[in-house]
């Protein structure tokens, strides 16, 4: 099986155990290894993939702590580098009462924003079926220029690039930074996985159908779109498939629910062996099973506290 390569942030999420009450009433918070990017490969391995981490933390706790516990979860962090030049990003998260997050970040700067691209190297996508990023470190930093190498290698090698641009405005100078840096690596992504609340915001477009015609129009072979309590679709030039999305008995913390769709989707395509050139053949049948698949699997991390990715084994166990 191909590995899913993943680069950007590493942080630690300190979730609260308070729920209901905003960031300034939260008094206990509980430590919690996170990042989006790293979320993403460490669903593809505790489902029985080769996850890969690219990032760098701080010569700090935490930092080894999230090294740690990407360890634990199978992830291969050979390409997780430490620095002394600043110290591992926080993040500090409240719930309200239906499990929805608010964030506060603390990385001014962090470790990952020193990535440079003279750490990124072909030896990093040896037997690598896909590369997935994100938006947040895609600031004006050296981690940037290291996402447009890796992405550029994976362009060379036939590497499928899955890009989830996960908006994070807090992150940001501006909302027209992010929106900027976002729309310019659109144009890489053959896969671009999107939540409802972001296409706009994102591709300028009003509707789904919009969306998904103005991006497969371009270079991208697949458009995946997340819309809570409405399901998910996923959308290709020849093929499509909807699926509802998957109750639960409670929705205990969202945090990683995204994450964790699009970690299970492309655990799939990477288990199926399927190329760039085979994206656009996919069938429908063959979408809804992956798609289905997903919902369920990110049925299971809502029900947890913080981004806790399932194994294979839960997901047989789900009925």
């Amino acid at each position: 099986m191909k590995k899913v390569v993943a680069i950007g942030e590493l942080l630690i999420d300190f979730v609260p155990q308070e729920k209901g009450c905003p960031l300034s009433e939260v008094s206990h918070f509980e430590r919690v290894a996170g990042g989006a990017p790293a979320n993403v490969v460490t669903a593809v391995s505790r489902l029985g993939g080769a996850g890969v981490m690219i990032s760098q933390v701080g010569e700090d706790g935490f930092g080894k702590y999230i090294m740690d516990s990407l360890k634990e979860n199978g992830v291969n962090t050979d390409y997780v580098f430490q620095t002394k030049k600043a110290n591992t990003g926080l993040a500090f998260v409240s719930l309200d009462s239906t499990g929805n997050r608010d964030f506060a970040f603390f990385r001014n700067p962090s470790a990952d924003l020193f990535l440079s691209p003279e750490q990124i190297t072909e030896g990093m996508l040896e037997n690598a079926g896909i590369v997935h990023f994100c938006s947040v470190d895609l600031v004006e930093w050296p981690v940037k220029k290291a996402h447009e190498k890796l992405i550029q290698l994976a362009k060379e090698q036939q590497v499928i690039v899955s890009f989830d641009p996960n908006v994070r405005l807090p992150l940001w100078e501006s909302p027209e930074a992010c929106q900027d840096a976002i729309r310019e690596f659109l144009h890489y992504a053959d896969i671009v996985k999107l939540s409802d609340d972001e296409l706009e915001f994102v591709t300028g477009c009003m509707t789904e159908q919009e969306v998904v015609e103005k991006l497969l129009a371009e270079n991208c072979h697949m458009v995946i779109i997340t819309k809570g309590a409405d399901g998910s679709s996923v959308y290709t030039k020849n093929a499509s498939a909807h699926t509802p999305s998957v109750q639960v008995e409670q929705v205990v913390d969202t945090t990683g629910a995204g994450d964790s769709f699009i970690g299970s989707f492309l655990y799939q395509l990477a288990a199926a062996d399927y190329s760039l050139e085979q994206l656009d053949g996919i069938c429908d049948e063959d979408l809804k099973r992956i798609l289905d698949f997903s919902a369920r699997y990110a049925a299971l991390t809502v029900g947890k506290k913080g981004a806790v990715m399932a194994t294979m084994r839960e997901m047989k166990m789900l009925k």
